[in-house]
Order: C-alpha cells, then structure tokens, then sequence
C-alpha cells in the first residue's frame, strides 16, 4: 500500500474552506510604499472598486460549485474588508426584500457604494477574532467597536467578542509569526469544537500563512510547499481537519450505522 495514503473516519474530520480578504484600499497603498501600512489613513481599510470585483468572481464561483449549499457557517475576522468579502461571497445576494430579512450588509457600508445584502438563504455569520490579521503596529488591522459593525452589518453574530471597543491591538510591538502561528493553532483546536462539518473562514493573509505554517510538518514536501504559499486576495482553498488523536467527537452525527438489527450473531464468514 502507498505510505502517502492515510484513511480516517468520517466523523473525525470537517472541511474548512480557507479565504483572504479582497483587495483593500491598504494593499494598493502598500505596495507603492510599504511605510503605509503604518498610516491612520487606512484604518480599518475597506476593499476596492477591484476588490468588489473579485468578491463577485468569488460569488460565482461559489455559487458555480454549489459551496453556498454546503457551508454550515461562515467565521469572519471581525474587520471591514473581510466582513465585505465574506458577505459578498456568501451572503444571499442583492437584497431586494425590504423588511422580510435581517440584511447582512446595509447599502454602501464601509464605503462599498454597493446595495444591501440580504442574509436570505445564506448560513449563519460569526465574527471571531482568533482570526484576525498580524495583530499591532498597522492601523489598517485595528478594528471598530462592535456597535459600529452592527449597525452595518446587523445580521452577523459578533456575541463571540468580549469587548466593544478593540483592546487587542497595540501600536506595538507587532505579533511575531510564533506569536501568530500559535493563535492559530488556537483557532484550529477552537473550531474543532464546534457542531458544524463544513465551514468557510474568510481571514487575512498573514493568519492563513501562519495558521498553515503550524500544520503539515508530517507531509511530503510538496505538500508542505503547497501549504506555505501566500493567499492572493479573494483566493480560496479548501482543506480537511483531521482528529489523528483523541481530541473527541460526536460519532452520532454522521452517516455511520451500527447494523444492530436483526440481533444476534454476526461473525464474519469466510
């Protein structure tokens, strides 16, 4: 048998569907300048007239592999371009329903100059701020308060984040890659509990690219490789948690049958 090939059960793993953030106003200023990620100017920064465009590319494609259909929740860091990315993505689309829903998105939040987004056929929303970006030093990563997302995005769960106002960044020092790496790996163990099989983070280049640095060290190397590449804006790739300990899971909660009946012995035969 190939080495390479490792089989689990069902119940011991979930697929997670990994997303960055759209093009926001911050990378464009940061890659003519990289001294402007320190800028106030771009606090909190929103995505672009480009970066709407890749949301939509984004939504198409979700919608072409019925992804939209398949995702349980979505879990969002809790800042404007990937609340915008993420609702985009897998929101419900140009809300046309008035009062019928909650919208996800109200019109021209964060400086979109784009309609409401209805939350109708759409899964849950969670903000989490496990996944945010690099955390300190970069204005563009401090967030908002929370009263403030609410008010644009009234139907995402923001109940996860203790404090109102942002009291995890700093101006400085920044977050080490071991600093980021290990919040990751609290991520992944904190998702691990939760009920859902199928789940879509729409994150930050730089969790991603730390998250994945802490897993895959006993892959081969291509796959290695393939884990330690940066997210593009708006990329998504997809990925399988797997229980290789004794973390713990409901095996109720899945397709197995334990063919109890007709009672009596079963043996094998030969």
């Amino acid at each position: 048998m190939d080495k390479g090939i490792g089989l689990y059960p069902l119940h011991r793993c979930k697929t997670i569907h990994l997303v960055r953030h759209a093009q926001g106003i911050h990378n464009v200023a940061g890659e003519k300048d990289h001294s402007a990620y320190s800028s106030e100017d771009y606090f909190d920064a929103h995505i672009t007239p480009l970066g709407w465009q890749q949301v939509d590319h984004l939504r198409d494609h979700v919608l072409a592999t019925q992804l939209l259909n398949k995702v349980e929740l979505v879990i969002v860091s809790p800042l404007l371009r990937t609340i915008q990315t993420a609702v985009g993505a897998f929101g419900g689309g140009e809300d046309t329903n008035g009062a019928d829903a909650t919208p996800l998105m109200v019109a021209n939040a964060g400086s979109s100059d784009r309609p409401a987004i209805s939350g109708l056929n759409s899964p849950p929303f969670l903000a989490v701020e496990l996944c945010r970006e690099t955390m300190n030093d970069h204005p563009c990563d401090r967030r908002r308060s929370v009263t403030e997302y609410k008010a644009l995005f009234p139907a995402i769960d923001f109940t996860t984040i203790e404090s109102d106002k942002d009291v995890l960044w700093k101006p400085s020092p920044r977050e080490t890659p071991e600093e980021v790496a290990a919040r990751g790996v609290e991520f992944i163990n904190w998702l691990w509990t939760r009920k859902e099989k199928e789940i879509a983070i729409v994150s930050h280049s730089g969790f991603l690219h730390g998250l994945l640095s802490s897993f895959g060290k006993d892959c081969v190397d291509d796959i290695k490789k393939e884990l330690s590449i940066h997210f593009k804006n708006c990329e998504l790739r997809s990925m399988v948690i797997v229980d290789q300990g004794n973390l713990g899971t409901d095996s109720t909660e899945t397709t197995n049958y334990s063919g109890k009946v007709p009672q009596g012995l079963d043996h094998p035969s030969d």
